[in-house]
């Protein structure tokens, strides 16, 4: 999208900085980057103001395209319903979709994102071939065309090609529903190019490689996958559902977490995305590696997928952040809540995921998000408002009943588990405002795209 003037500096009433809560908080920013911070100041004359800055949130799991198919599986089946009903409901929906759509249906979800309060998007990237499954003249197509929309949006990408070669455990040949998404080493490796090249012109882009899962990639083909990173990021879906567990045992004798972590030497460059069914051995040996366990609430919701054993795996030091995966709903703060709310429901208990006596939850769990989602989708950069960092921040509406009489950790419980809607005032980019007033600059004519899209794909 065009850029917008960025001023020289912001002041803030109140800002959420490494350190804690700051009052009277000055940004100066240069080249999308925060140059300078200061507090206990007086705003300057002329000089933007705003009530309450936070950093913006990382998203470290999205498969933008499924935005487009938001609520067309919840019709029951004949059978029992599953994630692997939902999937023939994606097969289909993936059978339709070019290029165009592609690009129109991610920029709504990337558009959604910043609305909510995510300003870096990590997108595992499946859909790489036409139609009939064969490459495309660029085999980076649809990697341009995430690119895009990113661009459009102003969001920041971290794009994550997947490799996916299998149906199943043991190198499976792929089914038809499978044909848009396959490659093999060699080609993937020509992916892989491409989709630097696609993202070479975005501001402060990262490319990372996903093997999609041991049941699409060979634990033989992650070994020549690893290299491939280059020091970027790795993620990978595991131990989503009992059936894929399962499968990996009948197949290896080995669980999905378990194997991976005997075969690979798995470290914070790592996003293990789920993982919600691992045993005790399992969890504290993920949670020992430094890795990042990307968590996925409304999605694993929404698909049965089951309930993150959070409070053992947090206890043991381990690392989290949480995506939208789906894009079933986008909703930054939402995704927290009903991480907690699950741990609540699982545990019967309150304030599960609170460090200590006298902390505050919704503080906590946005915290352990950034830093998590941080270190998985820009390996090395700074995690929220420090000099260095990527300007990337939201302001939170000052006037909204769910901030009255809140001050510091309390307007964030307040967000997490009290606010709805308009929450959120205006959201920053690099340096550039991209929400004004809770919504999103180019958002009329993003929706209008939007709209198209989905009638010629659904009409």
């Amino acid at each position: 999208m065009p850029a917008a003037d960025t001023p020289a500096s912001l002041w803030f009433e109140t800002a959420l900085l490494p350190q804690g809560w700051a009052s009277g908080v000055r940004l100066t920013l240069t080249d999308g980057r925060i140059a300078a911070i200061e507090t206990g100041t007086a705003p300057a004359a002329g000089e933007e103001r705003h009530a309450i800055a936070l950093p913006g949130l990382p998203n470290l799991h999205s498969h933008a395209f499924q935005r487009g198919m938001a609520g067309l599986a919840e019709v029951r089946g004949p059978a029992g319903d599953s994630f692997w009903t939902w999937r023939e409901t994606m097969y289909r929906f993936v059978d339709r979709m070019n290029p165009d759509d592609v690009e129109a249906i991610a920029a709504q979800a990337y558009m959604e994102m910043l609305e909510t309060g995510f300003t870096r998007v990590g997108e595992f990237h499946y859909v790489h071939h036409d139609t009939a499954g064969a490459p495309y003249a660029n085999l980076a197509e649809m990697a341009e065309r995430i690119a895009a929309a990113a661009a459009e949006t102003g969001i920041g990408l971290t794009l994550l090609p997947v490799f996916y070669a299998h149906a199943g455990f043991g190198g499976l040949p792929p089914g038809h529903g499978q044909r848009r998404f396959i490659n093999d080493l060699e080609g993937y490796a020509t992916l892989l190019g491409g989709s630097r090249k696609a993202v070479a012109g975005l501001k402060d882009a990262v490319v990372g490689i996903a093997p999609h899962s041991l049941r699409a990639a060979t634990i033989e083909e992650i070994e020549v996958l690893v290299p491939l990173a280059d020091g970027g990021p790795i993620h990978i879906h595991i131990a989503e559902q009992t059936k894929e567990v399962e499968d990996c045992v009948a197949w290896s004798g080995r669980r999905s977490v378990e194997l991976l972590f005997e075969r690979i030497a798995v470290d914070d460059l790592w996003c293990l995305v789920h993982a919600t069914h691992m045993t005790d051995a399992e969890r504290i040996r993920f949670a020992a590696s430094g890795a990042v366990a990307g968590l996925c609430p409304i999605t694993e919701a929404n698909l049965g997928d089951g309930i993150f054993p959070a409070r053992a795996f947090v206890s043991e030091g381990g690392r989290w952040g949480v995506g939208s995966d789906s894009n079933i709903r986008i909703a930054a703060a939402e995704e927290l809540r009903l991480l907690e709310d699950s741990q609540r429901l699982s545990l019967r208990a309150r304030n599960v995921l609170a460090g200590a006596e006298g902390r505050a939850t919704g503080r906590d769990l946005f915290d352990a998000a950034l830093a998590g989602g941080t270190q998985v989708l820009t390996p090395g950069e700074p995690a929220g408002l420090v000099t260095g960092a990527a300007a990337d921040f939201l302001t939170l509406a000052a006037d909204h009943p769910a901030f009255a009489a809140r001050r510091g950790d309390a307007l964030l419980d307040g967000w997490v588990f009290a606010a709805r809607d308009r929450a959120i005032d205006g959201v920053w980019r690099a340096g550039v405002q991209v929400v004004e007033g809770g919504r999103h600059r180019a958002r009329a004519a993003i929706e209008a795209s939007f709209r198209k899209t989905l009638e010629g794909l659904l009409g």
